[in-house]
């Protein structure tokens, strides 16, 4: 069995891994960046909804672009 990976989290951490190379403070800024401008709200929401509840597989960087979107 497969477990499938929600897509906001998935493209989340990709982003972050993609930009990881960054010093941290860049990096959280280029990945709320990206989100802020071409992620629909609804997609924002539902990544603020899982960092609200734990953000277990979420990259750390996406947990602070997060933090710096709200």
């Amino acid at each position: 069995m497969t477990a499938t990976v929600p897509s906001e989290r998935r493209m989340a951490n990709d982003i972050a891994r993609n930009l990881g190379h960054l010093p941290r403070e860049r990096a959280a800024a280029e990945i709320a960046g990206h989100i802020g401008r071409f992620w629909d709200p609804r997609m924002r929401t539902r990544l603020y909804e899982y960092v609200d509840a734990g953000a277990e597989e979420l990259d750390p960087l996406v947990v602070a672009a997060v933090r710096l979107l709200r």
